[in-house]
C-alpha cells in the first residue's frame, strides 16, 4: 500500500494549500462562574455555552466547524473518497428477513438512494400481496432529521401506532395509522417516549408513556380510546420517583399489558392489566426493592422470572400466574410478593450471567454470557430426568463473536429466529429447528465491493490490568499486517451501565483495515461482559478502574508490538467519551490521536443539575456530587474539571445541537478549555452537527458522512491521503 510521508503540521502554524494565512482557531469568551457544591468552589469560564438560543454560541459552535474544514482541507478528498466508498459496501436495495407476527409476516426494505426504510407487510405468506405500512422516505421529505420510533399492530391487524421525531430530541409525537385505508387519525399527542405504546384487545383502546419535555423521563402512562380527544386521556399511572426509567408493552401471550419501572440497574418493579379488560387498574408483580432486578416473561399458566435474588448473576425461577381477574389472589397479588414461594428453575453459576430470556410453547431459550462470549441455550418445556440432559448450547466455532436471541413474536413455533456476526463475519439471520436441531441460514448482510472475509483475522486475548484483573481484548486486522509495532489501531470502548461491547462486524470498519489498521474492542470493567461483578467493577466509587483498564490495555498492545504510542488512537462514544477524557488526561502521551464522539465530560456540573435530561436516573451509576464522597470521587476524574496545562494528543470530538443525552454544551466546553490550556500544538477540532442530536444523522447514508469525518480525521495523522 503506497504510503505518503507528511511533514508533520499543526494546528496552529497550519497553511492551506491555496493561502499564506495561518488557520486561527476560534476562541470561546471567558464567563467565569462560579460554582458551590459542599462548601467547594469551582470556576467555570463557559458556563455560558449553554445557552443554546444565545445568538454568540451557535456563532461559536459555527466557527468551529468552519475551523474545523479548513485544517482538514487537505483530506476533504479523502473524507469523499471513504463516505463513497462505505457507502459503495452497502446493498442499497435491500430488505430484512421478514418474520410471522399474527396472520402477517413483516419486513423492512429499502431503495436505491433511500435513506430510510419502507416497512411493509404480507398477509397469509411470503408471496402474498405486499402492503406499505410506513414509506420513511416520503414520511421524511421537509425535515432534516426524522425517525420512526416504532410501531405496534393492533389485534385485528387492522391499526397501528408509531412515533415521529422530528428533531432528534427523542420526543416522538404518537400517531395512528389505519392500514386498510391508508389515513392517519387526527389524534397527534406530543412528547411521547419511542416503542412504549400497547394496544388492548378490543383494538379501540392504546396505552402510552408521557415524557417530561425538560428531563426527558417517561413518568405518565395513559389510556386513550381511538377518536377521542387525547385532552380527555385518563393518567392510569404515574412514576414518583425520578430514578426510575419507564417502558410499556404486552407481553408475547398477548394476555398482559405491563409496565416496567427501573432504576438503572438497582431496582425494578412491574404492574400488569389484562389486556383484555382496559378499564381495569394495573396491579404490581413483586414491588420495588432495592438491590433486586428482575425480568418477567409470561408462559400459560405461570411466569418465569430472571431475578438477582440471593444470586448476582441471576438466576431463572416460576411462579403461577395468579393474576386472573378471577383468583382471589388479584388484589395486591399476594402469591408474587412471596418470593419464597417462588420455584428455582435454573440455579444462579458464579461464572455465567444470565442475560435474558424466550418463552415458546415447547422450549425456553435462554442468552448467557460467559467469559465474555454470549451463548444461547435452548431447553426443552417439557423434559424429565436430568434437565441438563434436555438442554442444548448452540455452537458458533469463532474465538470472538455475538449472538443473539432474535425477534420471536410467534408463541406456536419450534423455530428460534437469531443473530450472528463476528469481527470477520458479516451480520447473519438464522433460523434454528429447536427439534430437529436443523440450522437455516436466512440471510447474510452483503457487503459489496468485493469483500472476502478470508481476508481479516481476528484475534482473542487477555490484558493483565495494574490490579491483576485480566480484560478481554478481541482484536481484528487484514491478512498481511505486520505486527511489529508499526501498524496504526484504533483501541475503542465503552466501559459504562453495564452494557457489552461485543465483536461484531463493520462493513465501514474495512476502510480501516483495507488501509493498515488494526482495531481492538478493550472489554474493560462497566460493561458486563465478564458477569454482574464486571459492571459493579467499574461504576460509583470504582468507576476509575475503567480508565485503567483502558489505559492497561494500550499499555499492553504497544508492549506486544501490536502497535506504537505514534500510531495508536482512541475512540469513544456519549460515557465511552467520558473514558476518552479521562484517558488523555491520565495518560496522553500513549496516543496520537483520540476521537471523542458526544462525550459525556462535565460530570459533575451535570450530574448536579436534575433538570438536565438523564441526571437523577444515573445516581446509581456515577453517585450523587450533593454527597460530598461522591463529590470529591466525580471530581477527582471528571474530564472538564481535570484539565491542565500539558501535552495532549490530537482530537477530534464531535456533538449535535440537538443531543437529548449528552448536552452539546459539554463538548463545547470542554474543547473551549483545553484550547486554553493545552501545551502542545496537536490538532484540536471540535464537530457540531447543527441538525442532529445524540445518534448523529437519521439517514443510512448520512450517517457514513460522520464516520467518514473521524477516520479521515485519523487517517491524515498517519499520513494516509489514498
Amino acid at each position: 500500500m503506497k504510503r505518503i510521508c507528511l511533514l508533520f503540521i499543526t494546528s496552529l502554524t497550519l497553511y492551506s494549500m491555496t493561502q499564506a494565512q495561518p488557520i486561527t482557531p476560534p476562541k470561546a469568551a471567558v464567563k467565569p462562574k462560579d460554582l458551590i457544591t459542599n462548601g467547594h468552589k469551582r470556576t467555570d469560564n463557559y458556563y455560558y455555552l449553554n445557552e443554546r438560543e444565545n445568538p454568540v454560541v451557535i456563532k461559536y459552535l459555527n466557527d468551529e466547524n468552519a475551523y474545523l474544514d479548513k485544517v482538514l482541507a487537505p483530506v476533504k478528498d479523502l473524507q469523499t473518497k471513504l463516505f463513497e466508498e462505505m457507502k459503495g459496501r452497502i446493498k442499497q436495495q435491500d430488505e430484512s428477513v421478514p418474520y410471522k407476527e399474527g396472520a402477517y409476516y413483516y419486513y423492512t426494505r429499502f431503495i436505491t438512494g433511500g435513506e430510510y426504510p419502507i416497512y411493509c407487510r404480507k398477509k397469509g405468506s411470503l408471496e402474498g400481496t405486499e402492503e406499505i405500512m410506513f414509506d420513511g422516505n416520503a414520511m421524511a421529505k421537509g425535515h432534516n432529521y426524522y425517525q420512526i420510533g416504532g410501531f405496534e399492530v393492533s389485534d385485528n391487524d387492522e391499526l397501528a401506532i408509531f412515533g415521529e421525531d422530528t428533531v432528534s430530541r427523542r420526543l416522538y409525537t404518537l400517531r395512528v395509522k389505519n392500514l386498510k385505508t391508508g389515513k392517519l387519525y387526527p389524534e397527534a399527542i406530543p412528547n411521547t417516549e419511542a416503542g412504549s405504546f400497547a394496544w388492548a384487545t378490543d383494538n379501540k383502546t392504546l396505552f402510552y408513556i408521557k415524557k417530561d419535555p425538560q428531563t426527558l423521563l417517561g413518568y405518565q402512562v395513559y389510556r386513550h380510546v381511538l377518536g377521542s380527544d387525547p385532552k380527555a386521556d385518563v393518567l392510569v399511572y404515574e412514576e414518583k420517583d425520578n430514578q426510575f426509567y419507564m417502558g410499556l408493552g404486552r407481553s408475547k401471550s398477548k394476555k398482559y399489558i405491563t409496565i416496567g419501572s427501573d432504576h438503572n440497574g438497582v431496582a425494578t418493579e412491574y404492574r400488569l392489566l389484562e389486556a383484555s379488560k382496559p378499564l381495569g387498574e394495573f396491579v404490581t408483580f413483586l414491588p420495588r426493592q432495592k438491590g433486586h432486578e428482575y425480568d418477567i416473561v409470561h408462559y400459560k399458566d405461570k411466569f418465569y422470572i430472571r431475578t438477582n435474588w440471593k444470586a448476582e448473576n441471576f438466576r431463572l425461577m416460576e411462579v403461577p400466574d395468579n393474576y386472573s381477574s378471577s383468583s382471589p389472589k388479584t388484589k395486591g397479588g399476594e402469591a408474587m410478593t412471596d418470593r419464597n414461594a417462588w420455584k428455582e428453575v435454573i440455579a444462579h453459576r458464579p461464572d455465567v450471567y444470565l442475560e435474558n430470556m424466550d418463552v415458546f410453547a415447547n422450549h425456553l431459550v435462554l442468552g448467557e454470557r460467559q467469559a465474555g462470549l454470549t451463548k444461547i441455550r435452548v431447553i426443552k418445556q417439557q423434559r424429565s430426568g436430568d434437565p441438563a440432559k434436555a438442554d442444548e448450547y448452540l455452537n458458533f466455532g469463532e474465538p470472538a463473536y455475538v449472538a443473539g436471541i432474535g425477534y420471536n413474536p410467534d408463541f406456536n413455533t419450534n423455530v428460534l429466529r437469531y443473530s450472528y456476526s463476528s469481527l470477520t463475519t458479516p451480520s447473519s439471520t438464522f433460523d434454528y429447528n429447536m427439534d430437529t436441531k436443523e440450522k437455516t441460514l436466512k440471510k447474510q448482510q452483503e457487503v459489496l465491493g468485493g469483500f472476502d472475509k478470508n481476508n481479516y483475522v481476528s484475534e482473542r486475548f487477555y490484558a493483565t490490568a495494574r490490579d491483576g484483573v485480566k480484560v478481554p481484548v478481541s482484536l481484528v486486522y487484514r491478512k498481511g499486517t505486520k505486527l511489529d509495532g508499526s501498524a496504526p489501531l484504533l483501541q475503542y470502548s465503552y466501559g459504562s451501565y453495564g452494557y457489552s461491547t461485543d465483536p461484531g462486524f463493520s462493513s465501514t470498519r474495512l476502510s480501516l483495515l483495507d488501509r493498515g489498521f488494526i482495531f481492538a474492542i478493550a472489554h474493560i470493567r462497566g460493561g458486563q461482559e465478564m458477569g454482574r461483578h464486571w459492571y459493579e467493577d467499574g461504576k460509583m466509587l470504582k468507576k476509575k478502574n475503567t480508565f485503567n483498564d483502558f489505559v492497561d490495555v494500550s499499555d499492553y498492545l504497544i508492549k506486544h508490538k501490536y502497535t506504537s504510542t505514534d500510531k495508536l488512537f482512541a475512540m469513544g462514544g456519549s460515557a465511552g467519551g467520558l473514558l476518552m477524557g479521562a484517558v488523555i488526561n491520565q495518560a496522553p502521551q500513549l496516543y496520537r490521536g483520540v476521537v471523542a464522539a458526544v462525550p459525556f465530560v462535565d460530570v459533575v456540573t451535570t450530574m448536579l443539575d436534575e433538570s438536565i435530561p438523564l441526571t437523577t436516573g444515573e445516581f446509581e451509576e456515577w453517585g450523587n456530587p450533593k454527597n460530598k464522597e461522591y463529590y470529591d470521587y466525580m471530581l477527582s476524574y471528571s474530564p472538564y474539571d481535570n484539565v491542565e496545562k500539558k501535552a495532549y494528543p490530537n482530537m477530534l470530538v464531535t456533538t449535535g445541537l440537538h443531543d437529548s443525552q449528552v448536552q452539546y454544551w459539554e463538548p463545547a466546553k470542554w474543547v473551549a478549555k483545553l484550547r486554553t490550556l493545552k501545551t502542545d500544538n496537536n490538532q484540536l477540532l471540535l464537530h457540531t452537527n447543527m441538525e442532529a442530536g445524540h445518534g448523529g444523522a437519521s439517514g443510512r447514508f448520512q450517517a457514513l458522512k460522520e464516520i467518514a469525518l473521524e477516520y479521515a480525521f485519523m487517517l491524515n495523522l498517519v499520513g494516509e491521503r489514498q
